[in-house]
Parts: C-alpha cells; sequence; structure tokens
C-alpha cells in the first residue's frame, strides 16, 4: 500500500474545513500537503513565493512541472488542495492519474455557503485563537446560494464521472468527519501510511461554531429557498441511455460551400444531403464523408466562417421513419436480427416475411404502436436489444456531437424549407435551391394511423426530447 501512489490531490472547495485537514495530513511524519499549490493567484499561501523552487510564473507556464516536483520528494508523499477554480489543466492531470491519490471533501451547501459570507465579511480565515475572532452576521442571497450550490454540485458530478470512467476510487470526507481522529488515520492507510494519530492538531478553531439561525440575519428566507430546490432532482426526466459517440464519418459537407451536417438517422437525411450536393451543383456521392477526426479538424481550420448544423425531427414521425424503413421489411445483417428478436421475444406482431397483401392499415398501427411499447422499455434499459442510433433520443445523439463538433444551428425538420436557405447565405450562396420534401414513410404514412394513442406512447418513451427540443404534437407542427 505504500508504493499505491505517487501524490495526493485534497479535492475541495473554500470553507469546507481544508485548511484543518491539511493541517492534520501534515501532522503524519509521510505526508506533506501543500497548501493550494494551483491556486490561479498564488503558489501555495498567499505570503508563499515558491513551492520546491517552482515559483507562480514557472508553475502558470507549466503546471506539470510542479507536479513533478512534488512527486520527487524524498520520504515523504506530496500533495495539494484543489478548489474547482483553480488551474483546471492540473485537474485533468490528476483525475486521469491512478497514481495520485483523491480526497474528496464535501461539507453541508449551507453551512459553507454562510461561512464564505462570514469570512468575506470579517476578513478573518482561519483561526488559531478564539480570543481574536470576530462576528458578523450575514445576509442571505437565494440567487448567490443557487450558484453556489450549481457550482459544487458540477464539480462533484464531474469528478465521480471522471473517477467512474477511468475506474478509480477516492476517499470521501466530510466536514463533520474531520473531528474524528479514527477517520482521519483510516484516510492516512488509505495514502499508505503506517503511523497513526493519537489526538488531532488543535492549532485551528472552529470559527463559526454556532448554528445557522444565529449566523443568518433572515434565516427565514433560507427555508423558502430550499423549498424551491428541487434537492433530489424529482422533476428530472430520466436518462438511461449509454452516452454516444460523435460519428465523425456520417458527417457530410459540399465539395466548396462552408456548410458541415450532422445528421442524426432516421431524420431528412437524405433530403439535407441532395440539398448540400445541390449548393455546389454536384452528386450526393461527390459530398465530403467518411472523415476521421483528423480530416474534420482539417476541414475546420480550412473553412473559415463556417457553419455546422443537424436537423431534428419530431419523435413520433422519426420513430415511424425507424420502423417502417428498418423493423417492417425484412433486412439482412443486425437488423434481421433484431427484427426476429421484437418478433419472438417482444411479441411485436411483424409480417413473418414484411409486409404482404394481408398486412392492412389497422394491422400496421397495431405493429407499429407494439414497436413504441417497445422504445419505451429499450430506450430505459429494459431490454437485451441495443439501442440502435436510428432510434436513440435526439438528445443523446446531439449530446454525443458535442464530444467532436457542437453545431451552431439546430432546426426541425419542419423549418427547413425556410431556415436552411437562410443559412446557406450566410456562408455566401446568393441563389440557394430549395429543399425538396420529406419522403412518405410506407407502406403506410404517419398521418394515416396517427392518433391520441400514438402520441402518447411517443411521449413516453421520448420523454426527454419532448422537453429538451420543445415538441408538442406532431398534429401541430408546421409543415
Amino acid at each position: 500500500m505504500a508504493n499505491s501512489f505517487d501524490y495526493f490531490i485534497v479535492l475541495a472547495e473554500m470553507r469546507t474545513g481544508s485548511n484543518f485537514l491539511e493541517a492534520n495530513l501534515n501532522t503524519f511524519p509521510g505526508l506533506i500537503c501543500h497548501g493550494e499549490a494551483f491556486n490561479p493567484h498564488f503558489v501555495g499561501y498567499p505570503n508563499k513565493s515558491h513551492i520546491l523552487g517552482v515559483d507562480l510564473e514557472q508553475r502558470t507556464q507549466d503546471p506539470l512541472e510542479l507536479i513533478k516536483a512534488i512527486k520527487a520528494q524524498q520520504g515523504v508523499l506530496g500533495g495539494f488542495r484543489f478548489f474547482h477554480d483553480h488551474d483546471s489543466r492540473v485537474l485533468s492531470i490528476a483525475l486521469e492519474d491512478p497514481r495520485c491519490a483523491k480526497i474528496v471533501l464535501t461539507r453541508n451547501p449551507i453551512d459553507s455557503y454562510v461561512s464564505l459570507k462570514i469570512a468575506r465579511a470579517t476578513g478573518q480565515w482561519k483561526l488559531t485563537d478564539v480570543r481574536r475572532r470576530r462576528d458578523s452576521k450575514v445576509h442571505f442571497d437565494r440567487d448567490e446560494f443557487k450558484t453556489h450550490l450549481e457550482e459544487l454540485q458540477d464539480f462533484q458530478v464531474s469528478l465521480m464521472n471522471t473517477l467512474q470512467v477511468t475506474g478509480q476510487t477516492a476517499f470521501y470526507i466530510a466536514y463533520e468527519d474531520l473531528q474524528d481522529v479514527n477517520v482521519m488515520n483510516g484516510m492516512a492507510r488509505f495514502l499508505g501510511q503506517s503511523d497513526l494519530l493519537e489526538q488531532l492538531d488543535s492549532s485551528l478553531k472552529r470559527q463559526n461554531p454556532s448554528p445557522v439561525s444565529e449566523k443568518v440575519s433572515n434565516f427565514s428566507d433560507i427555508s423558502q429557498a430550499l423549498a424551491e430546490l428541487d434537492r433530489f432532482n424529482l422533476s428530472r426526466t430520466p436518462n438511461f441511455e449509454p452516452r454516444r459517440g460523435p460519428t465523425v464519418p456520417s458527417y457530410a459537407a459540399p465539395p466548396q460551400t462552408p456548410l458541415m451536417y450532422l445528421p442524426v438517422r432516421s431524420g431528412p437525411e437524405q433530403q439535407v444531403l441532395e440539398w448540400l450536393a445541390a449548393l455546389d451543383g454536384v452528386e450526393t456521392d461527390a459530398l465530403i464523408r467518411k472523415l476521421n477526426q483528423k480530416g474534420l479538424r482539417q476541414w475546420l481550420r480550412a473553412k473559415s466562417g463556417h457553419r455546422c448544423f443537424t436537423v431534428v425531427r419530431h419523435p413520433v414521425a422519426r420513430a415511424h421513419a425507424a420502423f417502417c424503413r428498418h423493423i417492417l421489411s425484412v433486412e439482412k445483417g443486425g437488423m434481421k436480427q433484431i427484427r426476429n428478436t421484437l418478433r419472438k421475444v417482444y411479441k411485436i406482431p411483424l409480417p413473418p416475411q414484411g409486409p404482404d397483401k394481408n398486412y392492412d392499415l389497422a394491422s400496421h398501427r397495431e405493429a407499429f404502436a407494439a414497436f413504441l411499447k417497445f422504445l419505451k422499455m429499450n430506450l430505459s434499459g429494459q431490454t437485451s436489444v441495443r439501442i440502435d442510433a436510428h432510434w436513440a433520443s435526439q438528445s443523446a445523439v446531439v449530446r454525443g456531437f458535442g464530444e467532436m463538433l457542437v453545431p451552431d444551428f439546430v432546426l426541425r425538420e419542419e423549418d427547413m424549407v425556410a431556415y436552411l436557405p437562410a443559412l446557406a447565405m450566410q456562408v455566401g450562396v446568393e441563389n440557394p435551391p430549395e429543399i425538396t420534401d420529406t419522403e412518405t414513410d410506407t407502406p403506410y404514412a404517419l398521418s394515416e394511423i396517427y392518433d391520441e394513442e400514438i402520441e402518447a406512447l411517443a411521449e413516453e418513451a421520448y420523454q426527454r426530447d419532448y422537453l429538451l427540443f420543445g415538441f408538442g404534437k406532431w398534429s401541430e407542427a408546421r409543415f
């Protein structure tokens, strides 16, 4: 265990007890914490000019130099405290390094917020002599607290996700645990130390031990502000879909016009590709496609003033398109296997050999309604069938784009006729062509089977898309 780590990082925030934690870490003979080593305004502590020979200018130019110096210390395990507004370059280095031990210190956000307000009001950030304690009642600001809370939560979620993805764990410690010598000794064991403390460092004192009600002038406003917060995120739309990649090879651009299209599968993809080709007077097979990430970066650099866009389709129409094109008909490969599974396991009443003379309108509606019920289960992670790109939620697809390229224009299918020519004119196309009408699904159009029940089933399956893109009823869409 002693050789498990090369250095450590204490992930905390202001007024969470990190000074007290550091003081106790430094009590162990084999540990040394170098303060806020990567605070953008000073190195370690406000009154220090360097850490291990690395000054502020050197550290700012190359933060890795200071990390190397901390790792190179002989006979001790070195580390530092890190807050969310410290040098972000260091966070990625430390979090992704399994040889860096992570200690995560947390505190009740109300307590940390009030303590921060008092410290700013009094100018007292540490207390070693209670006779010099400064006191102040502060005003609780609801909006300010919400910002404080969001910053804390975003930072913690980011930490947790990175540790999950990299297969690491951290030592979590709460503000209340700081007074427990056994917890402190457990943290030392986590860091590979065999020495134990008999008592905690007593040089630092709690600055504001009184209850919040005595430290805030408008205490009643806190209850109201907390009531407005969705602490347990009960109003969220659940999302059980796996994160999707950017799918760069599917992107398309004309040879000359600086427009890049990021397709959403089962959307009006063919219509947009034909329109892109018409911009430069070429066939669709002449479009720039199947780029890798390097090729995409080269295109972006070469096309100054470029615009990148995607088109989203109403969830009912998109699900129907996916159903008609990939599930209803008999195809080779993966979709054929999925189709067979949907028939045999999920009992979707699909015609065995595809639509025939007995497959009427009523049969089509029944099969599509069953498919929508399957989609609800599939997108909730309750089936063994993969979440295919043709029916994955559009919110997940667009979020996946952001890993490589964020579309600066997201428009709905019903707005293409007006907005795509306008977009082309923005990049210098004087007389852009009109976009063709959207294809009608076969063997039956959605309009022939659509009703309130179909809409409700789609909304249950695609709650996030309805919410995030603001979709209303398909029957009310403007075409």
